[in-house]
């Protein structure tokens, strides 16, 4: 992609040779390219003004250089480390990013859109509605304000924020491409989630990727995945595990299963028998993740033995499984909430 000199063009999402051509275009020397990725990819900065190995007077003449950040508009603080952000864009809309850490590592939650178009029943983000996809550099973005934020190195990404990644394809894998390469995290340490579009699972495939994919199934039959998540009805439970057996056949990969626990709806024995006929036959991960209510529905979390029975359910039928824990229940961790909470 070639950069143009407009101040509109952000220059977070572009590669190292993009950034170099451009340089060039400036009048500079091409090893100012490399300058530029490394300030911007790995020191984080915001403007052109903080880069202080470049002339000053180029600086002062570039200085409304669009580079593709976001501001912070809001920061929640959970005891146990987490913080939620809220991110105001360039026009105005606002989006939420996650940073979660651990001993080991800084996990972050990114959003791919603004708002999100499945309108699932559970989410806080699909009863806001849906306003559009975000670019390259607005997801690269979140990434590098986390980094900044914890002064440490982000070691995970999940695409479990706000919205659909696989109505966003050509974004997500070019924020992919960005933050393996020019920001240097594993692509194994990355997962897109996904509720299933019809053949985009198929699509991702052809890509070869590295990555995790997790497919969000919520329902062991397609009566209550319907319920749960209205797409449903366009894309039957039995087309979209095909799409996901020949995802592993093509890729290699094992793929994983967000399975959201709700009282007394999803979490019982005979749904987990149910979900492990389903998921027999290839190679696969259930990701169990008991529900973190909103103030929109009234679905409730289930008790902790109702989420060991249906993992005991899981693995005496073979079925590999483990239980997610939310992070920063008390700062609206479940996505879309916080930013629902303060647009109120």
């Amino acid at each position: 992609m070639s950069l143009s000199t407009a101040t509109a063009t952000p220059l977070l999402g572009q590669s190292l040779q993009d950034l170099t051509t451009w340089m060039q275009d400036q009048g500079q020397p091409a090893y100012r390219g490399k300058q530029l990725h490394q300030w911007l990819y790995h020191k984080g900065v915001r403007s052109l003004a903080e880069i202080t190995v470049f002339p000053k007077a180029w600086r002062e003449a570039n200085q409304e250089t669009n580079l593709g950040r976001s501001t912070i508009h809001h920061r929640s603080i959970s005891p146990d480390g987490t913080i939620k952000y809220l991110l105001k864009l360039a026009d105005g809309n606002i989006i939420e990013t996650v940073g979660m850490p651990t001993e080991r590592r800084l996990t972050v939650c990114v959003s791919s859109q603004v708002g999100c178009p499945m309108a699932c029943d559970f989410c806080a983000t699909g009863k806001g509605g849906f306003l559009r996809n975000l670019e390259v550099h607005e997801i690269v973005d979140q990434v590098l304000t986390v980094q900044g934020e914890f002064r440490d190195r982000v070691s995970n990404i999940v695409f479990m924020g706000m919205g659909e990644p696989l109505l966003n394809v050509d974004n997500v894998l070019g924020a992919l491409r960005c933050l393996n390469e020019d920001v240097g995290i594993g692509a194994r340490s990355m997962t897109i989630s996904t509720v299933g579009i019809p053949g985009q699972i198929r699509r991702l495939a052809e890509h070869q990727l590295q990555s995790t994919l997790a497919v969000s199934l919520h329902s062991s039959n397609q009566a209550l995945r319907e319920q749960l998540i209205p797409s449903a009805r366009q894309y039957p439970l039995e087309a979209l595990l095909a799409e996901c057996r020949d995802y592993v056949k093509l890729t290699g990969r094992r793929l994983s299963f967000e399975y959201l626990l709700l009282a007394g709806l999803n979490d019982r024995p005979h749904h987990a028998e149910e979900l492990a006929r389903q998921l027999r036959g290839f190679q696969n991960h259930v990701n169990l993740i008991p529900y973190n209510p909103i103030s929109e529905v009234d679905y409730q979390r289930p008790s902790p033995q109702q989420v060991n029975d249906f993992v005991q359910a899981l693995k005496d039928r073979h079925i590999a499984v483990s239980v997610r824990y939310s992070k920063g229940l008390d700062v609206d961790a479940a996505c879309g909430q916080l930013r629902a909470s303060q647009q109120a």
